[in-house]
């Protein structure tokens, strides 16, 4: 099986739209099973993602910028809870939590831009995924893949769940493992002998994700101290939290008075509406009123001025 061509063909399906992810594979499949039988098996076992891996898949399409941004992050991040600095992951839990916000909506954007916009729920869920991203390596590995099948979730404590996480998880390009943690010096002979042993071992190509799990780290303080690191930094979240809700809660009331005083201005703007048509209907009655008598007057003033006139002209006659 042409491993390059599955990768390919993978990545294709991955970046399309969601709704027709079905039919993508199985023509791909089917255009696969006339050279390689293998292949088109492998095309067709390719699963269909979630919403909200597929909006990601998309923004690691789109803006990849964005995911090497959080995975910058993660990476201070890490560095910062290894050596158990509370006030650099104090001020780095800050800007997760501007650059987070900004990936969502932009992965919103980008979704929207592909004719699917994802709901609430689903924006959630990529907020969570995208938090895994900076906590855990493997994780960022399958999220920049552009090949992520599920939601993930990592506390920085515990490894993220990649069990069917990603597609062709072995075909992932290899990252750069960390140096290993230099070891104390323990005489020029046993030096020697580690040196040469080291220099004697193999070091094979492994796929990203098995590189991420499998590759030698530097020593980490004991689980307890990366506990309390992280209990740091998820107490100082909480207290930026809560003043970012207490303020907003203060907008929120605000608001809240605004508008009743709105509602209340309005209630009286009506009455006074009412009061003015109910005067206006009024005076347009009277006006009618007052019309149809200055006619009916008119006339019975040029009836008089013709008797008058009538009168007068009698009188001459008599009087000649």
């Amino acid at each position: 099986m042409e491993d390059e061509v599955l990768a390919d063909t993978a990545n294709r399906l991955y970046a399309g739209p969601l709704e027709d992810f079905i039919a993508a594979r199985t023509a791909a499949a089917k255009e696969a099973a006339g050279r390689d039988k293998e292949l088109a098996a492998a095309v067709r076992a390719l699963p269909k993602p979630s919403v909200a891996a597929w909006a990601l898949n998309m923004l690691a399409r789109q803006r990849p910028d964005v995911l090497d941004g959080l995975a910058g992050l993660g990476a201070r991040m890490r560095a910062a809870q290894g050596s158990l600095d509370a006030a650099t992951l104090r001020e780095l839990g800050r800007e997760r939590r501007t650059l987070l916000a900004a990936a969502v909506d932009t992965a919103r954007m980008v979704a929207q831009e592909q004719g699917r916009p994802i709901s609430d729920a689903m924006a959630t869920d990529v907020e969570e995924t995208l938090r895994a991203l900076t906590a855990d390596e493997g994780a960022a590995a399958a999220v920049i893949s552009g090949r992520l099948l599920k939601v993930l979730s990592a506390d920085g404590v515990n490894a993220a769940d990649l069990d069917g996480a990603v597609a062709l998880p072995t075909m992932l390009p290899a990252v750069a493992s960390p140096p290993p943690a230099p070891q104390p010096a323990r005489g020029p002979a046993a030096k020697k002998s580690t040196t040469t042993e080291r220099a004697s071992q193999p070091k094979p190509a492994k796929p990203r994700l098995e590189a991420v799990r499998q590759a030698p780290r530097p020593v980490s303080p004991p689980a307890l101290e990366r506990a309390k690191a992280a209990l740091a930094q998820a107490r100082a979240e909480e207290t930026e939290t809560a003043r970012l809700a207490a303020e907003l809660q203060h907008q929120a009331d605000e608001a809240r008075t605004s508008i009743e005083a709105l509602q209340q201005e309005t209630a009286e703007l009506r009455d006074r509406l009412r009061t003015a048509e109910e005067d206006l209907d009024r005076a347009r009655k009277k006006l009618s009123a007052t019309a149809a008598e200055a006619k009916q007057a008119a006339r019975a003033a040029d009836k008089a001025g013709r008797t008058a006139m009538l009168a007068q002209e009698r009188v001459l006659r008599l009087g000649s």
